[in-house]
């Protein structure tokens, strides 16, 4: 019979693989969501925000729980370990939509290429940010796993995944809420109204 600790150790990392899961779908969740915004879809009259609250919490489970069941059964059977939860599809599906984005960018910053003289420096912009949006990064070392790499490959994957991983949050809150106009006039507007008060 497992011990308390044993129990509380499992279940975090069962926790820390759904959640990991959960971030993997949710980068895919705010990908399809920009596509749509992007192609006009957005405006359509079916909502796809419970689609969208599916796709982001509900999908880890159905990987999730058969893991759980495969490794119970594989520790119990063998006493060895059934290794850690990968899945792949978000990380590509994510590259193939970032793909797509930055052509719709492209072709309408070339459309508006005389009221935009700096197109070029936009869609690099608009590249680096919504690298850390979709998780691409992910991408990049999706095949180069932690028992493949060594060295300073090793040292340079652990540093951009923890950095970019610990960091996506605030990066995300910063350029799509805090830099955004509306936002910080609503900000300002609060600001003005607190400031009346006291």
């Amino acid at each position: 019979l497992l011990s308390q600790a044993a129990l509380g150790c499992r279940a975090a990392q069962v926790l820390m693989q759904y959640c990991i899961l959960a971030n993997h779908y949710w980068f895919l969740v705010e990908a399809v969501y920009l596509y749509k915004l992007l192609i006009g879809a957005v405006f359509s009259e079916k909502n796809y925000y419970r689609l969208y609250l599916y796709l982001g919490w509900g999908t880890p489970v159905v990987f999730v729980v058969p893991w759980v069941a495969a490794k119970y059964l594989k520790e119990n059977a063998e006493g060895g370990d059934a290794g850690h939860l990968h899945c792949l599809p978000p990380p590509q599906i994510n590259l193939l939509i970032f793909m797509r984005i930055l052509k719709v960018i492209l072709a309408k910053l070339r459309a508006n290429q005389k009221g935009y003289a700096d197109y070029k420096l936009r869609l690099a912009k608009a590249t680096l940010t919504l690298i850390p949006l979709f998780g691409i990064h992910e991408v990049v070392f999706i095949f180069a796993t932690d028992e493949q790499t060594t060295g300073i490959l090793r040292y340079v994957k652990v540093f951009f995944t923890l950095f970019l991983n610990s960091f996506q949050g605030f990066l995300v809150a910063v350029l799509y809420c805090f830099a955004n106009k509306e936002v910080k006039s609503e900000m300002k507007k609060k600001w003005q109204l607190w400031k009346l008060d006291h």
